[in-house]
């Protein structure tokens, strides 16, 4: 028999014909019990899958938020289906991210593995969002795509660029422990989401927020000077973070569950 879909066009259609009934499951509530739809950017391995880390989806659900897995497509209706039936956005880890199409460096020898194809979707999907006024949080590689998104570049690999370097970012401990400390600014998002001018964090990246974009400023630095955090100026609700916070916040330690909860309220807007 002739193979009419391939697996990833059939993933995409029961993606949307799910999205497609949330409103009319939503009906059957009340609108004060109604929980906010938090979606959740994805990996795609080798083309022929879509994964999140359950630690991501446990966050939100301890937050209060209904979790949904965003696919990669490069389908711009399906994009926009999927955003008419969410209410704000994470943007997760992954791969480095492609320096000569997205902020014009040549690639060192030490750039990591890239996914070009995962990259134009998640520039796209971080752009409509924010176009949207929908909440964005972007994690490790989603902070560093925040940034590239509106026009600012990064550290393709901090051991051989950044200039002071003198701290580890690539920890050898499980994920739920912080290795090293950051510093935030006051009066910022992320200070008044957990409430410490400092905090161990855990980490696992190699490259990191270089110029920051315009509209954007630092909010958060590691001993080193590294760049842990950012937000965009004047909004409550577009920020990043280079660590993973929601591997503490899954395994129940509540340090940084203010930043998920942050995102679900601004949600319910």
């Amino acid at each position: 028999m002739k193979k009419l879909y391939s697996r990833s066009s059939i993933y995409l259609l029961l993606t949307v014909l799910i999205m497609a009934l949330l409103p009319i499951a939503g009906t059957a509530q009340s609108s004060k019990s109604k929980k906010p739809v938090i979606g959740i950017s994805s990996t795609m391995g080798d083309g022929t899958e879509t994964s999140v880390p359950l630690t991501y989806i446990n966050a939100v659900i301890r937050a209060g938020g209904v979790p949904v897995v965003i696919p990669v497509t490069d389908d711009s209706e399906i994009l926009s289906t999927i955003l008419d039936r969410i209410d704000a956005v994470i943007m997760t880890g992954g791969e480095d991210i492609d320096p000569l199409k997205w902020y014009g460096e040549q690639p060192i020898p030490q750039l990591g593995e890239i996914a070009p194809d995962r990259d134009a979707f998640d520039i796209a999907l971080i752009r409509l969002t924010v176009e949207r006024g929908l909440p964005l949080l972007g994690i490790c590689r989603g902070e560093q795509l925040l940034n590239v998104a509106f026009g600012g570049t990064l550290y393709q690999d901090l051991p051989s660029q950044f200039k002071g370097y003198s701290v580890s970012h690539r920890q050898k401990a499980p994920g739920k422990y912080g290795t090293h400390s950051i510093y935030i600014e006051k009066n910022s998002l992320l200070h008044n989401m957990i409430l410490l001018d400092s905090i161990a964090v855990n980490s696992f990246h190699h490259q990191a927020v270089k110029d920051v974009a315009p509209g954007f400023r630092v909010t958060a630095v590691s001993k080193d000077g590294v760049v842990e955090a950012i937000e965009k100026i004047g909004s409550t609700r577009v920020y990043g973070v280079q660590f993973h916070p929601e591997i503490f916040t899954a395994n129940g330690i509540d340090t940084f569950i203010g930043i998920f909860k942050n995102l679900v309220q601004e949600a319910s807007k």
